[in-house]
């Protein structure tokens, strides 16, 4: 077959394979390649050992133990090249690295050590031509691509005791490609799911953003779900479903964990932070459930109870810091008022609470919410209250805003620096907030004059 490989990657491949070695393209890369999507990750294999790779590529980089020598790309829009030595592994005390690692003598040793069969294909670029390359797929990965299915290499309990992430690489790579998994890929995982509390919390939370980031989240997350793997990773949301939320008075039209699974499906965002937000905003419902003698159903500060279990959450998978405070704003505050009698000074607080910076991802969230309940997209209030968002952020929202500052009001009134002058400055934005006075430095500095 004939592909279209960079620059940079066929001079790797030439200069390997003038020093007597064997190279090929392997990995993600050779699946996205047959799959027709662009390849921005260029992996190779070979028989040369680090120390002679090095030898070949002098600015390439090696700090790892598991034969894997980098070579910085020169396009901005590639990673690093990376080409790994044939090896084959020994050992997974820690069910996610080999314990030893030895050099192998062939392809097909070196791929029978891959995780899934459309991740176990290489493609050798012939010597006479750069761009003709024979594809070696000796564990049929091509059929499970035409097939639209994940399997395991060899046996898949065996695969998953050796490094427990592959478990959620399977559905990652599901929810992003839209494949299948093979059924007993998929009974493996159910069989190993406990395995998956070895591995870094860290690692974890990579892949969950990579599957909520996926053109398919709704369905990886329901695939963590039938596999086991939810439960381990997210044991609050698993209590959510059940919990009823269908009752007089209400909107609702699905348990809890139901309409959080709709209104991940529903959210519009490509933000993995707001589409976690949209999964786990009622996460705090279940341990605020009570049902009134007369069949209503209330969950009163919900949010609150949500957003200190967003917090364990947060810190047990290792969010940022500015990850994390961004979605505990989200769940705290999703339950905003949207109401034609709102004061501007209410809306102000709102945005103070949530930050300007989040209003479009709460909005977007608050849609979701609105569609995972079974409602209209949207409503005259919703829309009347997103073009208010717009007309108050106008307003002046903190003292920082006034036209006048501390150094106009010490030289007007010959005033030294001090708590009168901070004073005078918050009776001035009280004023302006509450449109007796405009924000012009004219008349603030008269109406200054009157606070003096």
């Amino acid at each position: 077959m004939h592909i279209s490989i960079p620059e940079q990657a066929q001079d790797i491949i030439k200069k390997t394979q003038q020093a007597g070695f064997e190279i090929y393209i392997v990995g993600g890369g050779v699946r996205d390649i047959l799959m027709g999507r662009i390849v921005k990750d260029w992996d190779f294999t070979t028989n040369a050992t680090p120390e002679q790779i090095q030898a070949i590529f002098l600015d390439s980089f090696y700090d790892n133990a598991f034969g894997t020598v980098g070579i910085p790309a020169k396009d901005s829009d590639l990673k690093p090249f990376e080409i790994t030595t044939f090896r084959t592994e020994f050992g997974y005390s820690d069910a996610r690295r080999p314990d030893r690692v030895e050099w192998g003598e062939t392809l097909k040793e070196d791929l029978a050590r891959r995780d899934f069969t459309i991740n176990a294909i290489a493609l050798e670029v012939t010597r006479t031509h750069p761009l003709l390359t024979n594809i070696i797929d000796p564990f049929k990965g091509q059929k499970d691509l035409k097939d639209n299915l994940i399997r395991a290499v060899g046996d898949a309990n065996e695969r998953f005791s050796e490094d427990a992430l592959r478990m959620m690489r399977a559905i990652r790579i599901a929810s992003q490609v839209g494949f299948a998994i093979e059924e007993k890929t998929l009974e493996a995982i159910k069989q190993n799911s406990t395995l998956i509390n070895k591995i870094a919390k860290e690692r974890i939370k990579d892949e969950l953003f990579k599957i909520l980031s996926s053109p398919n989240p709704y369905d990886g997350i329901l695939l963590l779900k039938a596999s086991s793997l939810l439960g381990h990773i997210l044991p609050e949301f698993e209590k959510t479903f059940g919990v009823d939320q269908v009752s007089p008075q209400r909107h609702h039209i699905y348990d809890v964990g139901t309409h959080l699974l709709m209104s991940l499906k529903n959210c519009k965002s490509l933000d993995p932070i707001t589409r976690f937000a949209a999964l786990i905003h009622d996460i705090g419902k279940p341990q605020t459930y009570k049902k009134l003698d007369n069949g209503v159903i209330t969950f009163y500060n919900h949010e609150m109870v949500g957003a200190a279990i967003t917090k364990r959450i947060a810190d047990r998978l290792k969010f940022s810091n500015k990850e994390k405070e961004k979605l505990i704003k989200l769940v705290r505050w999703h339950q905003f008022t949207v109401s034609e009698t709102q004061t501007d000074t209410a809306i102000k607080r709102f945005i103070r609470n949530v930050g300007v910076e989040n209003l479009s991802d709460i909005i977007a969230l608050r849609i979701a919410d609105r569609l995972g309940s079974g409602s209209r997209e949207t409503s005259w209030r919703t829309e009347e209250f997103k073009q208010r968002l717009i007309d108050v952020q106008k307003q002046p929202f903190s003292i920082k805003d006034l036209k006048v500052g501390g150094n106009d009001i010490m030289k007007t009134f010959d005033l030294k620096p001090g708590p009168k002058v901070g004073k005078i400055l918050n009776q001035l934005f009280e004023r302006v907030e509450e449109k007796k006075i405009p924000n012009e430095r004219e008349i603030l500095i008269e109406e200054a004059r009157k606070l003096v």
